[in-house]
Order: structure tokens, then C-alpha cells, then sequence
């Protein structure tokens, strides 16, 4: 996650802790204004960004250095502040791209059937056979992302290898680019 919700300061918010009651509302306001702008088009995403997600932003790294100042070095809050201020170029950089998220958790949530079909890969029988599985599992993630029935385009391509596709042109067999000759097709 790009910016931190670290559970110390959730559990201050709670116990009503000013100060950090206050940063974890102004993260949660960035949350609210990225959940206005999502599915908004790049140029006025970043202008929403830039105008109310910047100021934010902004604020929060000279505090995030004064706080780490004043707590124990060993502390989890010290700990989750380091490690946004470690990645504090790429928690600057979503306000002024409109293309990017303000967190992964999009991708995570992409990559996390892959994730759990790589470990029951790990039972396939042999390693060839697991990899073999982790190919596949990707093929149908990479259909899914791409809009592409993966059922259909599986079956397309299997019957398209049996009937002799050339190796050189592997690359048309790939998830977009099925996709692309789909939408040609749906143009004509």
C-alpha cells in the first residue's frame, strides 16, 4: 500500500489521540477523494489530485519526520512511519499523474489468484507439471484483464497449436493480442 494505515494510529483514533486522529482523518480523506475521481479520466483525475490531494500529501511527510522524532525508535509506529518515508517518492507521486492508483491494492487483488494457484501448484506431481499449471493460471488471469473469454480463447489457441501455428508468429497467440483481432472484428 502506497499510503500507510499503520494500526497504531488507528487504535489512537479510537482512543481519540489528537494529533494522530487527525493525520489517519486526513489519510482516509485522500482515500474519499481518490473514491470521487476513480473511473474519471487521467487529466481530470490529476487536477482533483492536484488540488485537494496535493495540499494533503504535502503536510503529511513534515509531520510523518517531527513524529518519528519524538517516539521510541523501536516502536511499530516508528517502524510503519520508516517504511513510508523510505517509499515517500512514490507516495508523492500519485498527485501528479492522473494513470496511477494511490495504492496497489488493485493489482494486488489481480494477482492474488495467481498467488493462490502457485502454492496449489506446488502439488501438481512434478515440477514440470506445476509449472505447466502457473502458465495456464496466468494465461486465464492475463484473459481476465484483458477482457477476453478465457475459455474460449484456451480453446482457440489449443486448437490453433494442433493444427499447425507456426512458432514464428507465437506472439498472435497471446491473451491482447486475441483480444485486438476480436475488436477488429467487432469494428468490421
Amino acid at each position: 500500500m502506497l499510503v500507510p494505515r499503520p494500526p497504531p494510529l488507528l487504535r489512537a483514533r479510537r482512543r481519540g489521540v489528537g494529533t494522530d486522529c487527525h493525520r489517519v482523518e486526513r489519510i482516509e480523506g485522500l482515500y474519499a477523494i481518490e473514491k470521487e475521481i476513480r473511473g474519471g479520466r487521467t487529466d481530470e483525475r490529476r487536477t482533483v489530485r492536484q488540488e485537494k490531494s496535493r495540499p494533503i500529501v504535502e503536510e503529511l511527510g513534515p509531520w510523518l519526520r517531527a513524529k518519528l522524532t519524538l517516539i521510541s525508535q523501536k516502536t511499530k509506529l516508528a517502524e510503519v512511519i520508516r517504511y513510508a518515508l523510505s517509499r515517500w517518492a512514490g507516495l508523492t507521486l500519485f498527485p501528479e499523474v492522473g494513470r496511477i492508483e494511490i495504492d496497489s491494492n488493485v493489482a494486488a487483488r489481480s494477482i492474488r489468484p495467481i498467488a493462490l494457484n502457485r502454492k496449489n501448484a506446488l502439488l501438481g506431481g512434478s515440477d514440470g507439471g506445476g509449472e505447466h499449471g502457473v502458465v495456464i493460471a496466468s494465461l486465464i488471469e492475463t484473459c481476465k484483464l484483458t477482457g477476453v473469454d478465457s475459455h474460449a480463447y484456451l480453446s482457440d489457441v489449443i486448437s490453433k497449436i494442433l493444427n499447425g501455428h507456426p512458432n514464428s508468429c507465437i506472439d498472435e497467440l497471446l491473451p491482447w493480442a486475441c483480444h485486438a483481432a476480436q475488436s477488429l472484428k467487432e469494428l468490421a
